[in-house]
């Protein structure tokens, strides 16, 4: 027991970072879901059309390309097939809700105290991601490996 909890040795890195790839693409495909099913209605809201211009494109081709990253991406990085693009169009989605939506609002006063902007929580969680990889338990381990 005292090995397990205060050894210094790595019990698994893979398993790690695969309990942090499901959960956090299971939550983030939630999100990409939910836009799916109601795409056209979400496109048409006032949010869309006034707060979401990617570079001048219609809401419709912006909430387009934000489904593809939050759904697509995202059972790509469940699987961890093609991560490394899956995690940069997941960063690039989480960092211009970031910077451009919600500006620069990293820390909000919420209900009950402080909380921190969910698109900045992902983009960090995915930035780190992109950095150690994904692991060894993923299809791109499988598929890619030099071994």
């Amino acid at each position: 027991m005292k090995k397990l909890f205060f050894s210094g040795n790595v019990i698994n890195n893979d398993l790690g970072l695969l309990i942090i790839r499901l959960i956090i693409g299971v939550l983030m495909a939630l999100y990409g879901y939910e836009k799916y099913t109601h795409f056209n209605e979400m496109a048409a809201s006032e949010f869309w059309m006034k707060n979401v211009s990617f570079f001048g494109m219609s809401s419709k081709i912006a909430l387009g390309l934000t489904v593809f990253a939050e759904l697509v991406c995202s059972l790509f990085l469940i699987l961890g097939l093609f991560s490394r693009f899956s995690l940069f169009v997941l960063m690039f989605c989480m960092g211009y809700i970031f910077l451009v939506v919600f500006p620069m609002s990293i820390l909000d006063k919420g209900d009950n105290g402080y909380q921190f902007n969910d698109a900045f929580v992902y983009f960090m969680i995915y930035l780190g991601l992109f950095f150690t990889g994904v692991g060894r338990y993923s299809l791109d381990s499988k598929l890619f490996s030099r071994r």
